[in-house]
């Protein structure tokens, strides 16, 4: 079943909304200079959620990405043959926050001892990963991830995936900060 929301607010006379690939175009140009994070952990509007909340994430972008289909939709990626999985591509200022302390809310927000697992979402597309963008990147999230083993909070492996970043595609328009806006805290209900 697809779900698909849209937005029906009145519109100022003369003006048409951009598209949402001129929106995509336009962050882009905007954050040019600013860094890159991909994370993987179960829904990704959970996890959109949750980076929109750090101080110093001046943006992010809900997509698919780590698997060998080119221009996945939604429900390509539901069937778990894309290789895909449901991540977020966050822009943060490195003055205002770092990179391991993004790697610190990744950790916080999921179970990354669940494979291709978190709640009741399963399959490969909602497993745990972290896609690095540099070699510095690939070395923070290897030592961030051995340093939580290491305490004990976890008595399984962590199972998290860390592999370099390949193409991002940006999710459906109706996917982008949904949890947002359907004024909604969580996916899940209770």
């Amino acid at each position: 079943m697809s779900m698909a929301f849209f937005c029906t607010a009145g519109r100022a006379k003369g003006y048409l909304p951009p598209t949402a690939q001129e929106e995509q175009v336009s962050a882009v140009q905007e954050h040019r200079n600013l860094p890159r994070a991909t994370f993987a952990a179960g829904c990704f509007w959970g996890v959109e959620a949750a980076f929109r909340d750090v101080k110093g994430v001046t943006d992010t972008m809900v997509g698919y990405t780590g698997g060998t289909m080119k221009n996945p939709a939604y429900e390509d990626v539901c069937t778990g043959k894309t290789g895909h999985a449901e991540a977020v591509q966050v822009v943060y200022d490195p003055d205002v926050v770092t990179y391991e302390q993004l790697l610190d809310v990744f950790w916080e927000i999921h179970d990354p001892t669940q494979k291709n697992r978190q709640g009741p979402d399963f399959g490969t597309q909602y497993r745990s990963a972290i896609f690095f963008h540099s070699p510095e990147q690939e070395k923070a999230a290897r030592a961030s991830r051995d340093r939580l083993q290491r305490t004990g909070k976890y008595t399984m492996t962590i199972v998290t995936e860390i592999v370099p970043a390949k193409e991002f595609y940006r999710a459906e328009e109706y996917h982008q900060r949904y949890l947002e806006k359907h004024g909604r805290a969580s996916c899940h209900s209770r």
